[in-house]
């Protein structure tokens, strides 16, 4: 199976020649590409240097200006439906998600749609250091988004993902409007509505090791009433969706 690794960064520049290198080490078919909202700390220059090091293995996106995690992902997904990759990948630049588990989330993916590296199911965590609050902030957002929305996968804000690529070409892009990590949970809406089989891997989500995180309040205003635009733009996905599983 071939897999590319999708990386948005800005100013990442601690983080990424490593995250490349445990990458690449890994025993996958995997390449890397990188896309840079032209970072003030230099990533963009290492990332041009890594893909020099590795010109079969790492590609860089680079963009004028910061866009944003989801017009990111759009752009690299449609640039990648172009090749001959099997699956795509999606993970944070900061080391939250431990790349090892891609060799498990590669076995699932043989047998599923999309394979989410899951914080909520049994064997998966936060990062152990964090205060209740907010262990507390994260699991509610996420049953919010799950109440809401009427999903059954147990992670649908997690950013640590792969998906087939002909599952990825079958979601109706066009329609997502989503920014921040909210566009994580519309995502998943989206292969939900559409009955695609969606698979959970248990992670450990561990804190940034090095730079600033990017969530902010505006991001996550953003995601409670987003939520519920979601919802209602997808209503006719969703109603499609519940005929079908009647019908099976």
């Amino acid at each position: 199976m071939h897999i590319v690794i999708i990386i948005p960064t800005y100013n990442e520049a601690g983080n990424l020649p490593k995250l490349v290198s445990a990458l690449l080490a890994l025993p996958l078919d995997l390449k890397i590409l990188v896309v840079d909202d032209n970072s003030p700390d230099s990533t963009g220059h290492i990332a041009d240097d890594l893909a020099v090091g590795n010109p079969e293995r790492v590609r860089v996106i680079h963009r004028t200006r910061k866009l944003g995690l989801s017009s990111a992902y759009l752009q690299a997904f449609r640039t990648l439906f172009d090749g001959t990759v099997d699956a795509i990948g999606q993970m944070d630049a900061d080391f939250s998600h431990d790349p090892a588990a891609l060799v498990e989330m590669a076995k699932r993916l043989e047998k599923c749609d999309l394979v989410i590296g899951s914080r909520y199911i049994e064997g998966g965590s936060t990062d152990d250091h964090w205060p209740l609050w907010r262990k507390g902030l994260s699991a509610w957002g996420n049953f919010y988004a799950r109440s809401i929305l009427r999903m059954s996968p147990r992670d649908v804000t997690a950013g640590f993902r792969l998906w087939r690529r002909a599952t990825l070409q079958g979601l109706p892009l066009e329609r997502v409007k989503s920014s921040g990590y909210v566009f994580m949970v519309e995502m998943t809406y989206l292969a939900y509505c559409l009955q695609y089989n969606i698979c959970e891997v248990p992670v450990y989500f561990a804190e940034r090791r090095l730079g600033e995180s990017k969530m902010s309040f505006k991001i996550q205003a953003e995601a409670a009433v987003r939520v519920w635009q979601v919802l209602w733009a997808y209503r006719d996905l969703r109603r499609k969706g519940l005929t079908g599983r009647i019908q099976q």
